[in-house]
């Protein structure tokens, strides 16, 4: 009689992705590339304050500082977000996930609440939809943050992804500005400006919606 050793209730595997070598994801190193690109773009002019294309902020000598120290912060999370995207990173390293999350958490917090005191000072064009985005972007970090705590673990994945979206939302905005000034279209430029602060964060918000829609089946690991 031959010993049947397989264990009978044992969890089978279905999420292909778990087998996956990291370099099967490549999408992780040109969006980190194109990461760092942008924030040196549009980061850098604001090092040196005697040089920085400042908004007006009379009665508010913290201005600077605050604007300086939510760059800072914003880029943290920035980066930091991509890796905790990233599939194999996660599985592969789950206790650097997990200190990753709260670097993530912390940074996205500070940054958020710093770019609502400073979103008064915006231009008027857009100000509404950066003030949208970040609290959308700072609640549903918040909102992931509780879910694993209390290890509602697919929840924590929808409500992180919404999160992504929102702290990736500059590219579209940026593009399209890029492509308005290029293409030198017979419309007004406040158009674009207003369009960048909610396209972005709209389609990303779509994107990752159809993502979970189609990933509803896996197993969330």
């Amino acid at each position: 009689m031959v010993q049947n050793l397989e264990r009978p209730h044992a969890p089978v595997r279905t999420d292909r992705s778990t087998s996956r070598p990291w370099w099967r994801r490549p999408w992780i190193a040109p969006l980190f590339v194109l990461s760092v690109a942008y924030i040196a773009i549009t980061a850098g002019p604001y090092l040196d304050e005697q040089t920085a294309p400042l908004m007006p902020h009379d009665g508010f000598p913290m201005y600077y500082p605050v604007l300086l120290t939510h760059i800072s912060f914003a880029t943290v999370a920035l980066l930091t977000s991509i890796f905790q995207a990233w599939p194999w990173l996660r599985r592969r390293s789950p206790g650097l996930h997990r200190w990753g999350g709260r670097v993530y958490v912390l940074s996205t917090v500070v940054a958020g609440l710093l770019g609502l005191v400073i979103v008064p000072f915006a231009p008027p064009v857009g100000q509404l939809g950066v003030a949208v985005a970040t609290t959308l972007w700072v609640a549903f970090t918040v909102m992931g943050y509780v879910r694993i705590r209390q290890h509602r673990y697919a929840e924590h994945r929808r409500f992180m992804l919404y999160a992504f979206a929102m702290v990736m939302n500059n590219f579209w905005g940026s593009s399209l500005v890029i492509v308005g000034t290029v293409l030198a279209l017979p419309i007004d430029t406040n158009y674009y400006l207003e369009a960048a602060r909610w396209v972005g964060w709209v389609i990303n918000l779509m994107l990752v919606q159809w993502w979970l829609n189609r990933t509803a089946g896996r197993p969330v690991l």
